[in-house]
């Protein structure tokens, strides 16, 4: 099963070779897995103070790029960022990401449109990096694999004219800090900072009247998610004209039963350092949870990007990771601090800003449809204008992750026209309604 769920992997992200990442020069370098981050990523003693502002751009030449007939590069122009955001606790952090300013004419209404584009789960290690994706498609390490797999909806979005802030989250490429892994206001938090970095990119063509969108798949649609709820108190001076919200895991209680067992059971790793990460009374708890084994696996997934712990933990139970050999599942209900942490990363608590699509697989047991859909359900409850659709397809095997990948591929370009279609001006019709006969 692991091997069917390593090629199903692959084969459906549909990745590019190229070299991997190579050092930059610096004093502050750091290598994981084998790979050199680059000293861009380290950022700095201090911090600007205004969310979203940036702190230090370059140049970044994207892995798949071609000279246009007018000599522009196609798809577009990348600068890497970093810029400041706020995390869960309330303290400054960095963020890395990139923007691209497109080659293609926006042929819609308005000036140039904004997508502000939350990157599936790509691990925990900083070579992880959804902006040294860009330009490494597929990274190879000493022991670490990446793949760029959201490249294709960056690059549908360019095509048709819009231009796309890709953010990194918290932790993930800068590396002073480990990822803080479906944290929803870290990432949040992220996405609406990156938005705001955009409009300070030099060169960059969007405005203060450009319509913006969000969107993302998995880890992504929860940040999607999570920004949408967060908007109106965090970032009111952004509008948001639209947000696609894929497979997004709402509840993690439900989502971590699904990931148990499952080809992803290393991301119980990333979930449990992210949450020591942010709150370090939490590590007492862990420590005596855990065994030698399970204090192993959570070092070993820091530095793993998704294709390591596919190889590495796929289809691994939690038991074997616990002192008394339960599972996670099974201690969190007996850890009332544990239930507050995941009740507080519960995303579903406040009307989402503007239009959404929501779209879950009903075969999706790795970020289980159930919850997908009750968090459609408690959007429409509270007055949010959502579109939900719900994607029947077969059945393509349990835990193998096809049943989760599949939708991501089989919807993106009606993902991708419906957020073009809000940044377009159409107006976009609530199902609401329909709710309860949908599956």
């Amino acid at each position: 099963r692991l091997a069917v769920a390593a090629v199903a992997a692959v084969a459906c992200l549909g990745a590019y070779a190229v070299p991997a990442a190579s050092a930059a020069t610096g004093t502050e370098q750091v290598v994981s897995r084998g790979v050199t981050i680059p000293a861009f990523y380290t950022p700095p003693a201090e911090l600007p103070s205004a969310d979203g502002a940036l702190v230090r751009t370059e140049p970044l030449p994207l892995g798949l790029s071609l000279p246009g007939l007018d000599g522009r590069p196609m798809p577009g122009t990348a600068t890497r960022l970093m810029y400041k955001s706020t995390d869960s606790t309330g303290r400054p952090v960095a963020v890395t990401g990139a923007y691209i300013e497109p080659s293609a004419r926006w042929k819609g209404s308005g000036s140039r449109p904004l997508v502000a584009l939350a990157s599936g789960t790509m691990g925990q290690g900083d070579q992880c990096a959804p902006s040294l994706a860009l330009q490494h498609p597929l990274t190879i390490g000493e022991g670490t694999l990446s793949i760029g797999y959201d490249n294709l909806a960056v690059y549908r979005f360019l095509a048709a004219g819009a231009a796309v802030v890709v953010t990194d989250y918290a932790g993930l490429g800068t590396t002073d800090r480990l990822h803080t892994y479906v944290n929803r206001l870290d990432e949040g938090h992220a996405l609406l900072d990156a938005v705001r970095a955009a409009h300070g990119v030099a060169g960059a063509s969007v405005t203060d009247g450009s319509r913006v969108g969000l969107y993302g798949y998995s880890q992504g649609g929860g940040a999607a998610a999570a920004a949408a709820e967060l908007q109106p108190g965090y970032a009111p001076d952004i509008e948001l004209a639209g947000t696609y919200a894929g497979a997004p895991p709402a509840d993690l209680t439900e989502v971590m039963k699904g990931i148990d067992g499952s080809a992803l059971a290393g991301a119980l790793g990333w979930s449990i350092n992210g949450f020591v990460q942010s709150d370090p009374s939490l590590r007492a708890v862990v420590d005596t949870r855990t065994n030698a084994t399970g204090k192993a696996a959570l070092a070993d997934t820091s530095t793993m990007c998704v294709g390591d712990a596919i190889f590495g933990y796929g289809f691994a139970s939690s038991k074997k990771w616990t002192a008394d050999g339960r599972s996670l599942a099974e201690i969190i209900a007996g850890e009332p601090k544990l239930q507050a942490v995941l009740a507080q990363q519960r995303i579903g608590t406040l009307r989402p800003s503007g239009p959404v699509r929501l779209a879950t697989g009903v075969h999706d047991d790795i970020v289980p449809h159930k919850q997908a859909r009750q968090l459609a359900v408690d959007w429409c409850r509270k007055g949010g204008e959502v579109t939900y659709d719900a994607l029947v397809l077969p059945n393509l095997g349990d835990k193998i992750l096809t049943n989760h990948l599949t939708p991501l591929l089989t919807d993106q370009g009606k993902a991708v026209s419906w957020l073009t279609d809000r940044l377009d001006g159409k107006k976009a019709t609530s199902n609401c309604w329909s709710m309860p006969v949908q599956p």
